[in-house]
Formats: structure tokens, C-alpha cells, sequence
């Protein structure tokens, strides 16, 4: 499994180096030298590969020119390099389970099973959002329904990825409709 951490923007310099932008909120542990980044575009790939340069490309250098991060790779050595890549995605190769305490990779826990706190099944967990705020759980219900349920303890006490299941202690209404 892939995370997307960045898009190549212009070339800088005649030596290969691009500007990015970040899209992952660990910019200083993703972009360290000796980092496999991942161009994720399909059909860059392909133009890469008939050119000769690698679609996993190793970080060498990165700096900060203005609130910009510029990154050199081993594999991009000149500034026609640097400009086939632009709008390229980067993505990292991600491990199997998170390691922090409390926090998960949205691929563990789409496919959960959603149980109230006396373990009835209200669904499966479909998606997670990002609207900025707070993440959101989509929830297909059992009547095949998606409901949006915010990812707070206060809803969502536990989650046991190894167990398969996320425990919901939904308001009522969240999950279903009020009668009138």
C-alpha cells in the first residue's frame, strides 16, 4: 500500500532539482536522503521508463529555498529530467499497520465491522474522510445506508484492527433517521 506525500512541480536549476507540494503532514520524515519515493502517474511511468529513468527515485538531497522544499534524486541528473516529471505524484511505500498508539492508516480500517457497544453489528466502516476539522468515518449501514461518523473517542471508543471491528457509540440519529 502507497501513500501520496507529494506533487513535482517546476524544475529548479539546471542540475535536476524540483520543487514539490507537500501533501503529508510528516514533510521532515518523509523527505530524508536515501528516501524511495514512488511516481505514481501511470503514463509518466511509462515515458520515464522509455527514457531510461527509474520509477522509483532515490532522495539525495533536500532543501528549503523560501518556504519551498526542493528535492534532488540520484536517478534525475539534469534539468530535462526535472521537467518530466512535473505534476508527477510521489507516494511512499507504506507499512502493513501504523506504529503510533491511537492512530491508523485509513487501509486498516475500511473494511471494519462497525458493532455498537453491546457488540449487535451496525455496519462496516466503507471509507475515512478528511474534510480538515476532524476525520470522518463513512459507515455503510445494515439497510445499505452511508452515514458519516465522526472519528472522535467520544463515538468511536475502540478500535481493534486485529479484531476486525470498531466499537460506535453513536448519538441517536447519527446512524439512523429520527421519527418525526
Amino acid at each position: 500500500m502507497r501513500l501520496v506525500v507529494a506533487r513535482v512541480g517546476r524544475a529548479h536549476g539546471l542540475r535536476g532539482e524540483v520543487s514539490i507540494e507537500v501533501r503529508t503532514d510528516a514533510p521532515d520524515q518523509r523527505f530524508v536522503s536515501g528516501a524511495v519515493l514512488h511516481v505514481e502517474d501511470g503514463s509518466l511511468r511509462r515515458s520515464l521508463a522509455a527514457a531510461g529513468t527509474a520509477t522509483a527515485l532515490t532522495l539525495t538531497r533536500v532543501r528549503d529555498n523560501n518556504g519551498i522544499l526542493l528535492l534532488t534524486f540520484a536517478e534525475i541528473t539534469d534539468r530535462t529530467s526535472a521537467e518530466a516529471l512535473r505534476n508527477a505524484v510521489l507516494e511512499v511505500e507504506l507499512p502493513e499497520a501504523s506504529d503510533e498508539p491511537d492512530a491508523w492508516y485509513d487501509h486498516e480500517l475500511v473494511g471494519l465491522t462497525a458493532v455498537g457497544p453491546d457488540g449487535a453489528k451496525l455496519g462496516e466502516i466503507a471509507s475515512v474522510q478528511h474534510p480538515g476539522a476532524q476525520d470522518l468515518l463513512v459507515v455503510r449501514t445494515l439497510a445499505g445506508e452511508e452515514r458519516l461518523v465522526p472519528f472522535v473517542s467520544a463515538i468511536v471508543p475502540e478500535v481493534d484492527v486485529k479484531g476486525g471491528r470498531i466499537v460506535l457509540t453513536p448519538p441517536p440519529g447519527l446512524l439512523e433517521d429520527l421519527p418525526d
